[in-house]
């Protein structure tokens, strides 16, 4: 493979957590996505890969469908015996749907993962992770707005977004803050500005000031309506109870983002439920205000 300069990014895993379709769900979307004559593929739980040279990769996220989407991704794909193109993963938060791919990845490879400390005491106070070899996979605490290099040549960031505890950490009601438990990713190189924001309850001032003028911004796409679960009769809580601002309405990421001169838009972590994954009036509005809908095995080139 010829070595470029370009940022190179795969959208690994364009679903939210369960996929698309989710395993126990007959929703209009889910059923349409079993069904290979509708047109609707069935997509993989969150994820993004990135590189530079086309050889060496870092993954954002390590969704419990890894091990679907190394097969489906050829430049993830091993090259000889015992090989992995993948040089570090990089969590963004401790949800399921983005840690629960690491215990696929035990099977005595080297890589560097990198999280915030509270993500990181998630996956270190749970033994079943002990599974990943400490002489192999070395793991390491980053400090929100510190930088690192989860690639050679690449430059990143975490920082903190409006989020929550993961599901299963809830006591109550939880807190919807800005802290480590939620964090989004800021990268630079070749020129160009990149980030990536599965989560976000909602956009704050300081998080408008940093996306403004990127040159593309993968952002949380997982409700078009803060309500859609209740609506659909799927789920008992809003968007926001989740820790995800919803596409449309008031306070919603399409008018925020719209403001904001980026580039590229580009919706990922859809959840099962969303009218975005379909043709009709709600995707129709998101692609007319030049966003872009996210899917597996989207590339973009930078």
């Amino acid at each position: 493979m010829n070595k470029t300069s370009d940022l190179r990014i795969i959208v690994l895993g364009a679903a939210a957590g369960g996929g698309l379709p989710q395993w126990n769900c007959g929703c209009r979307n889910c059923a349409m996505a079993r069904d290979p004559a509708s047109g609707l593929r069935p997509q993989t739980q969150s994820s993004l890969a990135v590189s530079l040279d086309g050889e060496s990769w870092t993954v954002f996220n390590a969704s419990p469908d890894i091990r679907q989407q190394v097969q489906d991704n050829c430049p993830l794909q091993p090259r000889r015996l015992r090989h992995s193109p993948i040089e570090s993963v990089v969590l963004t938060n401790g949800d399921i749907d983005h840690l629960a791919g690491l215990l696929v990845l035990r099977e005595k490879q080297a890589f560097t993962l990198f999280s915030t400390g509270a993500v990181g005491r998630i996956v270190s106070d749970n033994p079943v992770f002990q599974v990943l070899d400490p002489e192999l996979v070395s793991r390491k605490t980053i400090e929100i707005d510190e930088a690192f290099s989860p690639l050679s040549g690449l430059d990143a960031r975490l920082f903190a977004v409006p989020g929550k505890v993961p599901l299963f950490l809830e006591d109550g009601e939880p807190d919807l803050g800005i802290g480590e438990h939620t964090v989004g990713l800021e990268l630079e190189a070749a020129g160009r500005r990149v980030y990536y924001v599965p989560g976000c309850a909602m956009m704050t001032d300081s998080l408008a000031a940093r996306l403004r003028d990127a040159d593309a911004v993968f952002f949380d796409g997982t409700l078009f309506s803060d309500d859609e679960m209740i609506l659909t009769g799927t789920g008992r809580k809003t968007g926001r109870r989740m820790g995800h601002m919803p596409i449309d309405g008031e306070g919603g990421s399409l008018d925020a983002l719209d403001l904001l001169n980026i580039r590229r838009k580009i919706y990922v972590h859809i959840n099962n439920t969303n009218p975005i994954w379909r043709a009709g009036s709600e995707r129709e509005r998101v692609e007319a205000r030049g966003f872009e809908i996210g899917y597996d095995g989207m590339e973009v080139r930078l």
